[in-house]
């Protein structure tokens, strides 16, 4: 029966690890007839690295003093090429229990440890790529600071100098647009620093989410005065996490429903959170303002993506960017579920160790 199973490599050893018998399964996996191997130390299948450093002979002499040894690693067929093989060594004892030879069983994974790779080194590739890339929005951002330094010392000085000759009407609109301009580009690049830099933090503690709301709130208490801004939550738990982005997590998603909020209708936020067994928690922040289309509800994560006219409401749109990469530092995803005129409800997980709700303390 042992020689007809194909899937396993099943070889039986003397004492000392030379191959007595296998089975088909063996023949298949291996490549050797039984005729090549029959009488030859399974040390045979190894590759010269683990030869050197005497795995075959450590693991049997594992198998015979602990009974059994399980190991997984690159083995060699008889035409060179490797697979990776996870084997069990099992000893063979006679009635006054004395070793008297050895079961190995392998198994090829090669296709599952293949798939692994190189789902491991496409990982690797694109962690080295989103840090190039952050690396170069960094650069290209400190280095864009000096010429627009040089713009601003600029304008003040045709201000100061040359006042008196820039007193008409388009003197005054020509000289209000590049100032305009030269606005929004130092926004934009403090925007693209502060998004490069997120991640730096190294340092994980834990965060009470009902003290850092109340210190947002404080903070903005004078726009959520002037708007009438109701914002309820309760019993939100304690996270392990980093510190300084989770409040500008939540300081982002509190200010973007202030600001997208209908005229006739003040801003209402609800904020909760419900543990899950597999990502931890899973908060929610919800608003009763204008809503997101279904269309956009992708495209409102990508930085710099704006859906309305500066005019209507200012920012450059990477606070949702900024929150995504936030949520992605918890290893956590971040969603939200919208239409348009219907308030929106944006989800996010957050999953990292040690997280605990306050009534669990």
């Amino acid at each position: 029966m042992i020689e007809e199973i194909e899937d396993y490599a099943i070889i039986v050893l003397d004492s000392n690890g030379n191959i007595e018998n296998w089975n088909k399964g063996a023949q298949r996996i291996k490549g050797y007839k039984p005729e090549d191997v029959v009488g030859q130390h399974f040390r045979m299948f190894y590759t010269d690295a683990d030869k050197a450093i005497k795995k075959p002979e450590t693991l049997i002499n594992l198998a015979r003093t602990k009974g059994r040894a399980i190991d997984e690693g690159w083995r060699v067929r008889k035409d060179g090429t490797r697979f990776w093989g996870s084997i069990t060594i099992t000893a063979i004892h006679d009635n006054e229990r004395n070793v008297i030879g050895f079961t190995k069983v392998t198994r090829d994974l090669t296709d599952k440890m293949t798939a692994a790779e190189a789902a491991s080194l496409h990982l690797a590739q694109l962690q080295v790529q989103n840090q190039e890339l952050e690396q170069f929005v960094y650069i290209a951002s400190h280095d864009l600071q000096e010429p627009l330094l040089t713009i601003s010392n600029f304008i003040d000085m045709l201000k100061v100098d040359y006042g008196h000759a820039l007193q008409d009407d388009d003197a005054q609109l020509y000289m209000g647009f590049i100032e305009d301009a030269a606005s929004r580009m130092r926004n934009l690049i403090k925007d693209l620093l502060d998004y490069s830099r997120l991640g730096k933090t190294k340092q994980t503690e834990p965060v009470d989410v009902n003290e850092l709301l109340q210190h947002i709130i404080s903070d903005l208490d004078t726009r959520i005065a002037a708007t009438q801004t109701q914002i309820v939550f309760d019993n939100l738990p304690v996270v392990t996490g980093y510190r300084t982005e989770l409040r500008q997590l939540f300081q982002n998603l509190i200010t973007n429903a202030i600001k997208f909020s209908k005229k006739d209708e003040p801003p209402v936020i609800k904020i909760t959170a419900t543990p899950n067994n597999v990502t931890g928690w899973e908060f929610t922040v919800q608003d009763n303002g204008i809503g997101v289309d279904a269309r956009y509800h992708e495209k409102i994560f990508l930085i710099f993506q704006r859906l309305h006219n500066r005019d209507e409401y200012p920012g450059n749109g990477i606070g949702l960017a900024n929150c995504k990469k936030i949520v992605s530092m918890h290893n956590g995803n971040i969603s939200v579920q919208s239409e348009a005129g219907a308030g929106s409800r944006f989800y996010f997980t957050l999953n990292i160790d040690g997280q605990k709700r306050n009534d669990e303390n």
